[in-house]
């Protein structure tokens, strides 16, 4: 622990980084950023903006690049985007921001921060170009695990031929995320034609009666091909899980 103080005290040393050190987090004007999640866990900590104001998002992602080397930042408007960008170029120097406005994420890396790589890819798939959210966030999260990402868009049960056309691309992947609005039919039809896990991901793209992914969930959780679900919209889940079954898969192909 001297060690660390005296780290500190000579300016090599960050207070965030240290509290994270000893603590397992750190603590700034945003809250309590877990510095320890990936370690803990394999999944990277994410700072979700929903219900946040900017000042205490960008003080979270400040907090998280001091302490961890990364930041990722989901569920923001491009506002608060360009506020975090900001605040990385006046703190840490050659730090990259990558936003992704689709997704609606963020991700900062310190200049000197290792990214991990897994041998092992993540197919992410959607039924249409409204499932882009959830899916880009499911992306973005299995990437920043490790994960090699496959995408595959487009490629609903309305137009099944599509899929069809798509079948050795989508056969190729370790783990699928599959996600679909309306009906939510994809991942059962993906699942009853690749021999990987498929999760899938309702999103709320639907309207009308069991709209808003209601139908879309209720059809996966009914699905007749063994496949698991997560909640509507819930792409950090979904890429999440994905990235622990491609960490797996990596570990057993080291073996």
């Amino acid at each position: 622990m001297r060690e660390l103080l005296e780290r500190v005290a000579a300016g090599d040393c960050s207070p965030a980084a240290a509290e994270s050190q000893l603590r397992g987090y750190a603590t700034g004007d945003g809250g309590r950023f877990d510095a320890a999640r990936t370690s803990r866990t394999g999944i990277p900590e994410g700072i979700l903006a929903d219900g946040k104001t900017t000042a205490e998002i960008v003080a979270l992602a400040l907090d998280a690049v001091d302490a961890t080397g990364r930041a990722l930042v989901t569920r923001l408007d491009d506002e608060t985007a360009d506020a975090i960008d900001r605040a990385v170029s006046g703190e840490f120097s050659g730090a990259t921001v990558d936003h992704d406005a689709r997704a609606r994420t963020v991700v900062v890396r310190a200049l000197d921060y290792d990214p991990p790589a897994l041998d092992a890819t993540v197919g992410v798939v959607t039924a249409g170009t409204s499932d882009a959210v959830p899916a880009g966030e499911t992306a973005v999260v299995a990437g920043e695990m490790g994960a090699a990402i496959e995408r595959v868009d487009d490629v609903g049960v309305a137009g099944i031929h599509r899929l069809f056309d798509q079948l050795d691309r989508i056969r190729e992947p370790d783990v699928l995320v599959v996600a679909a609005g309306r009906e939510g039919a994809l991942p059962t039809v993906v699942a009853g034609l690749a021999d990987a896990p498929v999760i899938a991901l309702p999103v709320s793209n639907g309207y009308g009666h069991a709209g808003e992914g209601e139908a879309a969930l209720d059809g996966m959780l009914q699905s007749c091909t063994p496949l698991s679900v997560v909640n509507i919209d819930a792409g950090f889940v979904a890429g999440a899980q994905a990235g622990l079954i491609a960490r797996t898969v990596d570990r057993a192909r080291s073996d």
